[in-house]
């Protein structure tokens, strides 16, 4: 059974910083292409960084330079480093595979507001 489990979220300072987990299990984690997604309220969810099975990364344009993604194929675990938090960044954030998503873990809330 595919079960992805995302943890780090909070409430934060415009500025500030996050470190965001996720832990999957039930496939073969290394050989996938990963994806942080995050979905707002009213909006659709959508892929906001990207990590290939080598470890080649890819940012939406509104997270270059801000965020960092990265995984432990030892460990089925992908990690998102958040900096510089923006309030647009509020959101439910969560993992998954980057091609053809299975089902949804349930999320961890990240919260920018002064």
């Amino acid at each position: 059974q595919v079960q992805f489990v995302e943890s780090g979220g909070g409430l934060v300072q415009p500025g500030g910083s996050l470190r965001l987990s996720c832990a999957a299990s039930g496939f073969i984690f290394d050989i996938y292409a990963m994806g942080w997604y995050r979905q707002a309220p009213g909006n659709q969810r959508e892929l906001v960084a990207s990590i290939s099975s080598d470890g080649t990364t890819h940012y939406t344009n509104s997270v270059q330079g801000r965020f960092t993604i990265s995984r432990v194929n030892a460990k089925n675990t992908m990690t998102l480093h958040m900096n510089n938090l923006k309030p647009e960044d509020t959101a439910v954030y969560y993992c998954n595979t980057q091609y053809e998503p299975w089902a949804w873990g349930q999320g961890t809330q990240v919260t920018v507001s002064s």
